[in-house]
């Protein structure tokens, strides 16, 4: 029997065999978001921090295994694109940090799709790809809680725990020691099989803090929201020839 859909925020797990999954993507109020890209203007970071994360909401809505995307924000801004992408948009109730937002995300699509797995994704995954979250999302469904770290191996992009498994996401610096450290397994080449090579979730890892990580981003291939903010022409000089 298939699994009971809300048909306002989610797709029907036909595209692909397996565990489907519900995908929580916590994002910051905008005037808040990339505090670290200090070289730009507030009003330049908040475009971009937008534009990376309507396209990290529209790699995941696209993704095979993903049944429904959950954001969490209290940005209007936010959820009104998260919404017009097919997210269920759900206010911070918490407001307490990054993590309980995931936890609550996570609970909320725990109650309407218990038969799913339930995923935390950071919202600052411009190049990332709905095959990448499709590998890595068949990987964890057979792994128990498990991760994908960042580029540099010290954060995380992605945690996951199928049905049954206690989810416990600890996003933030250093989360990569403390998700091993939790007993999650970390995904890379041996989980994914060996044909993916090793750039497979190369997008995926790639998270977006300095100019050099977007940098790094444009180079793997942008989505088309943050790359039309940085094209030739958009009023935006301190992005000028990021993509060149």
């Amino acid at each position: 029997m298939a699994p009971d859909v809300d048909p306002e925020t989610a797709r029907p797990p036909t595209a692909a065999p397996g565990l489907i999954w519900s995908l929580v993507i916590p994002v910051k109020v905008l005037a808040q978001a990339k505090s670290r890209l200090a070289e730009l203007t507030g009003t330049v970071r908040s475009q971009l921090a937008l534009a990376m994360a309507a396209d990290t909401i529209a790699a995941a809505a696209a993704a095979p295994l993903v049944g429904a995307v959950v954001v969490v924000t209290d940005d209007p801004a936010v959820g009104d694109i998260a919404a017009r992408l097919g997210a269920l948009v759900l206010p911070d109730r918490p407001a307490s940090g990054l993590n309980d937002a995931l936890a609550y995300g996570a609970a909320e699509a725990r109650k309407r799709w218990p038969e799913r797995g339930r995923a935390g994704l950071a919202a600052d995954l411009p190049a990332v790809r709905p095959g990448e979250l499709t590998v890595a999302l068949a990987a964890a469904a057979n792994l128990g809680a498990a991760f994908v770290p960042d580029a540099e191996g010290t954060g995380t992009v992605l945690y996951a725990a199928p049905p049954g498994v206690e989810f416990r996401p600890q996003f933030g610096q250093g989360s990569g020691n403390r998700h091993r450290a939790a007993g999650a397994v970390e995904i890379g080449p041996a989980e994914i099989g060996p044909t993916a090579g090793p750039a497979a979730l190369a997008g995926l890892r790639r998270d977006v803090d300095t100019i050099g990580d977007l940098r790094r981003a444009a180079r793997l291939g942008l989505g088309q929201r943050t790359r039309a903010l940085l094209a030739d022409g958009a009023p935006h000089p301190e992005l000028a020839g990021i993509l060149k």
